[in-house]
């Protein structure tokens, strides 16, 4: 087979990546990606080590590819198996280095088998065949879509694991207002006081495309997000210049809201978008403000999401405290493919007892949605 590993996406024209892609989801972009590659975010000593694999027809036209990183810890992944690496060290297993197919940083759902995903699979039966002779744990593809589910599903060694997020819907709504009417009277009026708190503080917002803010924006847009991981003794995933190349070669994917105290910025969130759904990835605040968050993380997204003729909004990843704002349960799936046999088997087990307990999860999350009439 004429495969390709790639260990800087930069050396692939980027007409070339994006022509594999399925939609105009932002996250698996060239522009995306290899800003994270070009800002240091990940590469160096981030233990995000690119490794895309690609693959081409005989004639030398790109057909499949992998978006694959070499991970030697399990930060910024957000389908937790720190206890998988736990019980291999106990057992005196190597874990590290594992192989990951995934956006970095990034718990959205989208397209991992990039192309032809019957070729795309034949990339993974290549890597699973390989992973002893290379010393790798495992190959994990998180946060797939529905063409990597279905090829996956039943595949000899892969293990399927859910999750639950929460996405707000757009119903069709003509206003926020339009929103509020639609759930019940209690929440309705929670939501509509936490709005008035904000607004009581003094506090007006003010959203900017990509290439809207000026440089010293971006230092607050960071000194922000930074911030998020400062405060519990954390370094910050995404390098200053990260934000910089981004707003240069995908401007019109980003989305700032600024929360402003009188002419003062005090919060900030950064989100991205696509034809149909706004997707907010981080937020910060340097000052506090009582019910800001909300505010500036959910109902402002809300508001744009409507005003914007959106289908969706997904806010994140975590948090239960979307639910009574109107963001419905998801169910997310990743697959994983360990080399152990006995690592296999343990996990194979946990799986099917922890995906009893997610489903369960979301349907109580589902009983208790603030709509008047719930899904």
């Amino acid at each position: 087979m004429p495969i390709q590993t790639l260990y800087r996406l930069a050396e692939l024209p980027p007409a070339e990546w994006d022509a594999l892609l399925s939609d105009d989801q932002p996250f698996l972009r060239h522009a995306f990606l290899c800003a994270l590659e070009d800002s240091g975010s990940v590469g160096g000593r981030s233990g995000w080590q690119p490794a895309h694999l690609l693959l081409r027809d005989p004639q030398g036209a790109l057909q499949a590819a992998l978006p694959l990183y070499r991970k030697f810890h399990s930060y910024g992944e957000y389908v937790f198996d720190w206890a998988w690496a736990d019980a291999c060290q106990r057992a005196g297993i190597a874990y590290y280095p594992k192989l990951l197919c995934a956006v970095p940083f990034t718990p959205v759902t989208g397209s991992r088998l990039l192309g032809d995903v019957q070729a795309a699979g034949e990339l993974l039966d290549v890597l699973t065949a390989g992973l002893e002779r290379q010393e790798l744990s495992g190959l994990h593809v998180n946060f797939s879509e529905p063409r990597a589910d279905q090829l996956l599903v039943g595949r000899d060694g892969w293990l399927e694991r859910i999750g639950c997020q929460f996405h707000w819907h757009n119903r069709g709504y003509r206003d926020f207002q339009d929103f509020l009417d639609a759930l019940t009277s209690r929440k309705r009026k929670q939501l509509r006081k936490e709005r008035e708190q904000v607004a009581g503080q003094g506090i007006s917002f003010e959203w900017r495309d990509g290439h809207e803010l000026s440089e010293a924006e971006w230092d607050f847009v960071y000194a922000c997000y930074a911030n998020t991981y400062q405060v519990r003794g954390q370094t910050p995933y995404l390098t200053r210049q990260f934000f910089s190349l981004l707003a240069e070669r995908m401007p019109q994917a980003i989305r700032v809201v600024l929360a402003l105290q009188g002419s003062r910025p005090v919060a900030m969130a950064f989100s991205l978008r696509s034809a149909s759904g706004l997707y907010g990835r981080y937020w910060g605040c340097l000052a506090e403000f009582d019910r800001l968050h909300f505010e500036t993380c959910f109902y402002q997204g809300i508001d744009q999401a409507i005003a914007g003729g959106l289908e969706r909004f997904d806010a994140g990843a975590q948090g239960e405290h979307k639910l009574i704002r109107g963001f419905v349960p998801v169910i997310t799936r990743s697959w994983h493919y360990l080399a152990h046999p006995g690592l296999r088997a343990a996990v194979a087990e946990f799986l099917t007892q922890e995906r009893a307990g997610v489903q369960a999860y979301a349907e109580a999350a589902r009983q208790a949605l603030p709509y008047r009439q719930a899904d």
